[in-house]
């Protein structure tokens, strides 16, 4: 059996065609492992006038998913180590479309929030399984392409919210377009089963030893995730109710300003991440967490011109969303033999832990409908990303260790 990190004459590798197969079926996967956050952001105007939400209460949901797959993504590196991506891949598709059911299945708040608490399993998964698999069947040279190409589904899925599934919604009613989702994360779970080679037997438990606290670089790239997390998750939750409430956009147009970022989004990770080589990787982080600090100083200025709202939403795309990327491709490029699902799954913890705090913070702003010191908030959170992030770059090329 190949060790992680070397590669086998795979039939992924020989046949073009399996790989691009598989490298649809990662991005569907990361795509739908996160779809309910998007979800909820273009959705929130609808869900806080049918179901009586609170912008309070919408940003606890994105709290409570987050704050689960923060809790377990230790664990779930652990399990992907153990079992193989194959197996995780399925879970992870097959829980996104149970938690997407019950979301659109929810009479209130309360199983809401328990969906939305059961979506957060698969989000753990998503980053050590993917990563994984791009170890296994990805020759080197492409896997900071894959990697990118991949960590764009996430904003796939944002895109898929933000446009038609939020204009579905427009005509068969918001738990219409989320039970569409629900069935194509299902059928992609199906798809995952038949196309993906079977993993190889677990390897012995005592070689996947779980560390609950990341040391080195994986500590600063965790570190950088959390607060960078914490801004990309509150514009996700609250761009389209502030367009709604703020800019005098309707449910759809406020939506699709999630879409617009979704697509940026896709094209900054696909090029950021294949910019990313040994050398320029350590100082991407930094640099993209700058440009995300610009982008919500121009979500601010959008308050007195409203356009801006259009050119912020790209930025956040192009520079926020990308970091996240970039810190895999760091993970990949450094990761010991049979520690890639683990780092990975530490570095994803620090990502979630960021979107769990963020949203209530924020939250407590957009309550009383101070949306400009929101987007000041969301700068500064960018602003300690990108001091984490050049610190580390700074220590790693004089040679030290954390």
């Amino acid at each position: 059996m190949a060790s992680e990190g070397t590669t086998t004459a795979s039939p992924t590798e020989k046949d073009g065609g399996a790989g691009r197969r598989l490298t649809a079926l990662l991005t569907c996967a990361m795509a739908f492992s996160m779809l309910q956050l998007f979800l909820l952001g273009a959705l929130g105007p609808r869900l806080v006038t049918e179901l009586g939400l609170s912008p309070a209460l919408l940003g606890l949901t994105t709290t409570i998913g987050f704050g689960t797959a923060a809790a377990l993504s230790p664990a779930g590196g652990r399990i992907v180590d153990r079992i193989g991506p194959r197996r995780s891949l399925v879970a992870l598709l097959l829980l996104s479309a149970a938690a997407l059911a019950l979301i659109g299945a929810a009479p209130g708040a309360g199983l809401l929030l328990g969906a939305v608490a059961l979506g957060g399993v698969p989000q753990a998964l998503a980053n050590p399984a993917t990563n994984k698999a791009v170890l296994r069947a990805v020759p080197p040279a492409r896997r900071g392409a894959v990697t990118g190409l991949k960590q764009s589904g996430v904003q796939l899925g944002a895109f898929a919210a933000g446009a038609p599934l939020a204009a579905l919604a427009g005509g068969i009613g918001w738990r219409g377009a989320v039970w569409t989702g629900a069935a194509a994360a299902l059928l992609t779970g199906l798809w995952a089963l038949r196309v993906l080679p079977a993993d190889p037997p677990p390897a012995p438990a005592a070689d996947h030893r779980t560390e609950l606290v990341p040391r080195g670089m994986v500590a600063r790239l965790a570190v950088f995730s959390l607060f960078l997390g914490a801004g990309i998750a509150s514009v996700n939750t609250y761009l389209a109710l502030f367009g709604a409430q703020r800019l005098g956009m309707g449910p759809t147009a406020a939506a699709a300003l999630v879409a617009v970022l979704g697509v940026a989004g896709i094209a900054g990770r696909v090029g950021w991440s294949k910019a990313a080589r040994p050398g320029r990787a350590e100082w991407l982080p930094g640099w993209l967490a700058c440009g995300a600090l610009g982008a919500a100083a121009l979500l601010a200025a959008a308050l007195v011109a409203g356009p801006l709202v259009w050119v912020g939403a790209v930025a956040v795309g192009v520079f926020a969303v990308s970091g996240n990327a970039v810190s895999m491709v760091l993970v990949l490029q450094r990761a010991a033999p049979g520690r890639a699902g683990q780092d990975s799954a530490l570095v994803a913890a620090g990502f979630f832990a960021g979107f769990a705090l963020g949203p209530p913070l924020f939250g407590l702003l957009a309550q009383s409908g101070r949306y400009g010191p929101g987007w000041l908030l969301v700068a500064a959170e960018f602003a300690a990303a990108a001091a984490v992030a050049f610190r580390w770059a700074v220590r790693d090329r004089r040679g030290g260790t954390a």
